[in-house]
């Protein structure tokens, strides 16, 4: 595809286009093509973006909720009707297979769309109080209000819908925001500029900065942006958090995501696709996508050959082939630390069952078994093409090894045994469970995030909303 512009692509400053002070390249993944050219905002722009999200703040919260689900609605709207041209930046600038980047232009059709309707019923509640002598004769109300402007800090992996997550619920509340995208995939946070520009915001209400990752601290530490809601690596997470130490702050970090399967599972055959598929959809990039494969004993001998050809059979190869389910890792470095903790596994014990080379950018599907419990390719997290493959002698044992994990994002447990299904939702320490398929299923309407390394905080839209918003109390008599 042919992105490349006349001049960079501009930055939105406080709603309105501009040139920058530098310029970044963007590369296609596969090929290492230029794909366009964006434009770098300077010091003086990023002060503008900042100073006009704060001034705006006090008069952005009251508008009335019909502006801000029209403005969100107007995006919606214009996301469906470039879904074709954005699905090709999607893949032109993360190299995520054009049938993922599809998908993903549809969730963040559907991101905007549920912030419009969730920004018109968002409201707070009224308390009696004369539950205690003390209250007699008084109620409250209680509201939430915004905590003020927010910075939004994307990842490569999801560029377009990630940034959704992020600017819809700010704007759905009335709180401004400042979106830093991933230096590697801007393009697609741009175009979403453009649509926000023309939805009738005030001044100042958004601004889209493509910044390299060096300038993230001096916005993180910038006390006009209250709030900062992070996706990505959990050393960068933990790391800025630290440095907003008196922010709210909300962290998406990710995880080694693990699939059950337990004895009583009817569709072996299906497991074994959905775990093969959703371990290597988008070369494994994706923050729930099936890393750590427990088995129950008395089915392994049967479902690890067919979960091994499963893999096997995941297409590779030019993610504008939409046959092709498996395309590159983001960069050239990504791809050599992923062959090397598959290298460090074999190393130490570990069988390939599928797959284990790589060519440049590309990593093959793999799936490993017998590794090591100390293996980086168990207790970190790959972000890449890499299944590992465990035996656990029962539903007990296989649950104690999904929790024996620095992480706790979400988990996909496949069985049909109701109590099993309540006592892993119960117990498992993750911030999700899906029962009967893989931990990779997301609804965008439903709260998204971890415990443990995995962050702080929750997605999706409602419940970015009420993590975005304070309560604010006032106490009325009654009549």
């Amino acid at each position: 595809m042919d992105t490349i512009t006349p001049e960079p692509r501009p930055a939105w400053i406080a709603g309105r286009a501009e040139q920058g002070a530098d310029t970044l390249v963007v590369s296609h993944p596969y090929d290492g093509s230029e794909v366009a050219t964006v434009a770098v905002p300077g010091a003086d722009q990023v002060e503008r973006a900042v100073a006009a999200a704060a001034g705006v703040a006090r008069e952005f919260r009251r508008t009335p909720a019909h502006a801000r689900a029209a403005a969100l609605e107007h995006v919606s709207r214009g996301l469906a009707g470039r879904a074709e041209e954005l699905a090709e930046v999607i893949t032109a600038e993360s190299g995520k297979p054009l049938r993922w980047a599809e998908v993903e232009v549809t969730r963040a059709v559907s991101v905007f769309r549920l912030a419009a309707e969730e920004a018109r019923r968002f409201a707070g509640e009224l308390l009696r109080l004369d539950g205690e002598e003390a209250g007699t004769g008084r109620s409250a109300l209680v509201r939430r209000v915004p905590r003020g402007p927010v910075l939004g800090i994307a990842p490569f992996n999801f560029p377009l819908n990630l940034v959704a997550h992020k600017v819809a619920p700010a704007l759905a509340v009335g709180a401004p925001i400042v979106v830093k995208p991933a230096p590697r995939t801007p393009l697609s946070a741009l175009i979403l500029g453009e649509l926000l520009a023309e939805a009738g915001l005030p001044e100042g209400a958004f601004s889209v900065l493509p910044l390299g990752n060096a300038d993230t601290e001096r916005l993180v530490t910038d006390p006009r942006l209250p709030v900062v809601s992070f996706t990505g690596s959990a050393p960068v997470g933990w790391r800025l958090a630290d440095a907003a130490s008196r922010k709210h702050v909300v962290l998406e970090l990710g995880g080694n995501a693990a699939a059950v399967v337990l004895a009583d599972w009817p569709d072996l055959d299906g497991a074994a696709e959905r775990i093969a598929t959703f371990g290597n959809y988008q070369a494994g990039q994706s923050c729930i996508a099936v890393q750590r494969v427990v088995v129950e004993r008395a089915i392994a001998a049967e479902f690890v050959p067919r979960l091994a050809e499963a893999v096997r059979e995941q297409r590779t190869g030019d993610p504008y082939d939409l046959e092709v389910s498996v395309g590159p890792v983001v960069d050239e470095a990504a791809a050599e630390r992923i062959a090397a903790w598959i290298a460090e596994a074999t190393g130490a014990g570990a069988k390939v069952l599928a797959g284990g080379g790589r060519a440049g950018t590309s990593v093959e599907p793999t799936l490993l078994t017998d590794v090591p419990a100390d293996a980086k390719v168990w207790t970190e997290e790959v972000f890449g093409p890499v299944l590992a493959v465990s035996v656990a002698e029962d539903a007990d044992a296989a649950f104690a090894a999904v929790d024996d994990s620095a992480y706790g994002l979400q988990a996909g447990v496949f069985t049909r045994d109701l109590d099993l299904a309540f006592r892993a939702s119960a117990e498992l320490e993750v911030g999700g469970v899906i029962v009967g398929d893989v931990p990779s299923f997301r609804s965008d309407a439903m709260p998204y995030g971890g415990v443990k390394g995995s962050g702080v905080g929750r997605e999706g839209v409602l419940a970015a909303m009420r993590d975005l918003t304070e309560e604010r109390v006032t106490v009325l008599p009654l009549p």
